[in-house]
């Protein structure tokens, strides 16, 4: 598998000159306050075997969203976006339709919210969020679920009450790796997987966990994530630069790999790179 190529289809970039990141606060998350840019990320992907990603946002301002597709317009390795889009607002769909206008629009392929900061666990099915979670879905995107477990039994009553939206979860939900245990996550996980709609990232697992963890320890999520989606519902993230906390590039993708080795060869073509193309819709990136 190695001559494959990968789709990476989750992974960020932010320029503190432009806007800060509030988020990036504290000791822990001190080597990852500063700027990073696709220049800096093309040639570790490159050198991965990586053919295309997916650009994620990763603040709630509206202006992040026109910026992102702005460098896919211009870039060689960036064929999607996830951008951010004010669902409570009463124009969502007119909303998207200037997004997709923009330079870079028609790499637009799905919508995320910070769900995870908001207190209320039951934020997903606020009847204004259902409305614009119903324009995203006509619109022909995705949307990306950053939950944390404890957030999963609402993004499960969401899925199931849009059954024409698909629901794409990111970093597994979150499990618990560093308290090496599975409960609540894993329950929440496999009800959110028996909805057909619904597609998750195998990513950020490496954040997730104890510092000091192996490739085994990480294995036991991996293996309740496969179980749960399959292959065909799976797709690789490297997260980066936020995996940059606890391992490089070449050694996430490493490490995923390793994670799915008892699939067949289609199973991981699937993983790595035909899941996040035909949920994305994406097309390859062009000059």
């Amino acid at each position: 598998m190695a001559s494959e190529q990968v789709i990476d289809a989750h992974h960020h970039v932010w320029d503190l000159a432009v806007r800060d990141q509030e988020w990036i606060t504290g000791e822990e998350l001190a080597p990852i306050r500063r700027t990073f840019t696709l220049a800096e990320l093309e040639p570790e992907a490159r050198a991965s075997g990586v053919a295309a990603t997916v650009l994620v946002q990763t603040v709630t301002v509206a202006e992040e969203t026109p910026e992102l597709l702005a460098l896919a317009d211009g870039s060689t390795l960036v064929a999607g976006v996830v951008g951010w889009t004010d669902l409570t607002a009463p124009d969502v769909a007119d909303t998207l339709a200037a997004l997709r206008a923009l330079p870079g629009g028609g790499r637009l392929v799905g919508i995320r919210h910070q769900v995870q900061g908001e207190p209320d666990p039951e934020w997903l099915l606020r009847p204004g969020v259902l409305r614009g979670l119903r324009a995203v879905a006509d619109a022909g995107l995705a949307y990306d679920l950053i939950v944390r477990p404890r957030q999963l039994p609402s993004a499960v009553r969401a899925a199931a009450l849009l059954p024409g939206l698909t629901f794409v979860l990111d970093h597994a939900g979150k499990p618990p790796v560093a308290r090496r245990t599975t409960h609540p996550w894993a329950d929440g996980l496999q009800a959110l997987a028996a909805l057909p709609n619904t597609v998750c990232k195998l990513s950020g697992l490496v954040t997730e966990a104890d510092p000091r963890s192996s490739v085994e320890d990480l294995r036991p999520y991996a293996e309740t994530v496969i179980d749960a989606f399959g292959p065909g519902r799976l797709m690789f993230g490297s997260d980066w630069p936020v995996c940059r906390l606890a391992a490089g590039y070449a050694d996430v993708l490493s490490t995923s790999r390793e994670l799915i080795g008892r699939l067949g060869d289609d199973e991981q073509r699937s993983v790595l790179a035909g899941t996040a193309r035909r949920v994305y819709r994406l097309s390859e990136p062009g000059p």
